[in-house]
């Protein structure tokens, strides 16, 4: 688990479109998620910036080595849906649902020893089989 969690609570976006952001930079160190979301066309790429420095600041001011951090969390849950009425014709209404997200970013130590585990596992990985062709 992280070490040191942040969150956004009451994001005004909806989780499905935070979603996307929040699974590109899981696993990756912080300089390299600093780098994807700086990048990144998203919108919730700014939101999620901002929870993920919140998140190295709170590990900064325990004195931990901040090269060494990466994202060990990063998910957002549907939060609040805050509904509205648009009017429409013949006297009609439809239903608008505005979504919230609540983003949780969290950062542990150990980025070198995560990525050279990640390389182990690659190079163990199983080849695929080849499927034989049939004599006919």
């Amino acid at each position: 688990m992280a070490n040191f969690i942040s969150t956004w609570r009451f994001a005004k976006i909806a989780p499905r479109k935070a979603r996307l952001v929040a699974d590109l930079i899981r696993g990756k160190s912080v300089d390299d998620a600093f780098d994807l979301l700086k990048f990144s066309k998203k919108r919730a790429a700014v939101m999620i910036v901002k929870v993920l420095k919140a998140a190295v600041a709170s590990a900064d001011a325990q004195q931990v080595n901040v090269s060494d951090l990466y994202v060990a969390e990063s998910f957002c849950d549907a939060g609040p849906i805050v509904k509205r009425m648009m009017p429409k014709d013949r006297g009609k209404s439809y239903r608008i649902l505005k979504r919230t997200c609540h983003i949780t970013v969290g950062v542990a130590e150990g980025a070198e020893e995560r990525a050279n585990a990640a390389e182990d596992r690659k190079k163990n990985k199983r080849k695929p089989r080849v499927a034989k062709a049939k004599a006919a």
